[in-house]
């Protein structure tokens, strides 16, 4: 399931409603992203999230669809905010649930990585000298990286 939403969540209460009846799940993983009050030694005041409707939902799908292919998974939760959040505030909430605790962790992880290099959002951050745009950094794609599959040599 995904959602692009400008609204804030309630944690417990969409993990609560993702796994509700289903007795297959034998572990939940979640990750939840928040605004940090600094960035590079610099305060945030600030974070403006924006992105492509339509696209977003779109590529956000494509991810979870992966992780559903690579993991045996029950269930897949993906909630990205756009739109101004202060410090403190969520951005993200990813929860996964599978019959066992290695593959909604896996599954999460791989989900959380892939969503901050292949996910088209943009960040803008409010400091006291001005706003500036977020770059892409190397670490995100490093961890990105570790996900991609070589190509199955049995089928070449």
């Amino acid at each position: 399931m995904i959602r692009v939403q400008r609204e804030d969540f309630d944690i417990g209460a969409e993990i609560g409603a993702l796994c509700a009846g289903n007795h297959r799940i034998g572990g939940i993983a979640s990750f939840l992203g928040v605004v940090r009050d600094e960035a590079g030694g610099e305060a945030i005041e600030g974070m403006t999230l924006e992105h492509y409707s339509g696209m977003t939902e779109k590529e956000l799908t494509r991810i979870e669809a992966e992780a559903r292919r690579r993991w045996p998974l029950e269930a897949c939760l993906i909630i990205h905010r756009y739109g101004r959040l202060e410090p403190g505030e969520r951005i993200v909430l990813v929860v996964t649930a599978s019959g066992h605790r290695g593959a909604a962790l896996e599954a999460c992880h791989f989900l959380i990585d892939w969503l901050k290099t292949k996910a088209p959002f943009w960040k803008l951050e409010e400091t006291r000298r001005g706003e500036k745009w977020v770059d892409a950094r190397g670490a995100d794609d490093a961890a990105a990286a570790r996900w991609v599959r070589e190509p199955d040599k049995a089928a070449e």
